[in-house]
C-alpha cells in the first residue's frame, strides 16, 4: 500500500479516514479540495488542477482523498489501493451537516451553512456518481487492492486492525 485513493460520497468521511490512514502508514496525504480550492472561495482552473494532480501522482507514495470524478480515472490508473466509502445516504448527509462551522484541514475555509446545492449533490451521488465509480473500479481492478466499506463501523474496524498490525510490526 504505497499509492492510495480514498473516494466516496461527500460527507462519508473520506478526509477523516485518510487522516487516520496517514497516521498509521506515514504516507503523505493530499486533499483534492485543498488542491482545487483557494482560501477566498475561488478555485484554480481544471487544467491547473490536472497539472498539480499529476505532480502528486509522480511521487513514490501518497494518499489522495477526494472524488473529483473528472480525474478519477487518472488516479485509478496510478494507485495500488482503492478505499471506497459506500455509506448510506443518511450517514453522508449527517456527516456533511455535522462538520458545518468546524475548521478542517481538508478545506481552506469554514463552511457556514449546509448549502442546498451541495446537499443535492450528496442526495444525487448514489444514483449519478456511484455507478460510474463502480464501473471505473471494475475497469482498473487488475493489480489493485480494493476495499469497499458499507458502514463507518467497517471502516473504523479496518483502521483499528491496521493500527494493531503496524504496532505489532514496529515492536
Amino acid at each position: 500500500m504505497l499509492k492510495v485513493i480514498v473516494i466516496g460520497s461527500p460527507g462519508a468521511g473520506k478526509s477523516v479516514f485518510s487522516q487516520k490512514l496517514k497516521n498509521i502508514t506515514s504516507l503523505p496525504l493530499y486533499h483534492l479540495d485543498m488542491l482545487y480550492h483557494k482560501t477566498d472561495g475561488t478555485h484554480i482552473s481544471k487544467e491547473e488542477f490536472v497539472i498539480e494532480l499529476r505532480k502528486i501522482l509522480e511521487k513514490d507514495n501518497w494518499i489522495i482523498d477526494g472524488n473529483y470524478q473528472r480525474t478519477l480515472e487518472i488516479r485509478l490508473k496510478e494507485c495500488d489501493t482503492i478505499f471506497l466509502l459506500d455509506f448510506p445516504l443518511e450517514d453522508c448527509l449527517l456527516g456533511a451537516e455535522s462538520r458545518i462551522g468546524t475548521k478542517r484541514e481538508d478545506l481552506p475555509w469554514i463552511e457556514e451553512k449546509f448549502d442546498e446545492e451541495f446537499k443535492q449533490v450528496i442526495i444525487d451521488f448514489p444514483k449519478k456518481k456511484l455507478p460510474q465509480i463502480y464501473e471505473l473500479i471494475e475497469k482498473y481492478k487488475t493489480n489493485k487492492n480494493i476495499i469497499i466499506f458499507k458502514t463507518r463501523e467497517e471502516a473504523d474496524n479496518y483502521l483499528e486492525m491496521l493500527k494493531n498490525i503496524a504496532t505489532t510490526y514496529n515492536k
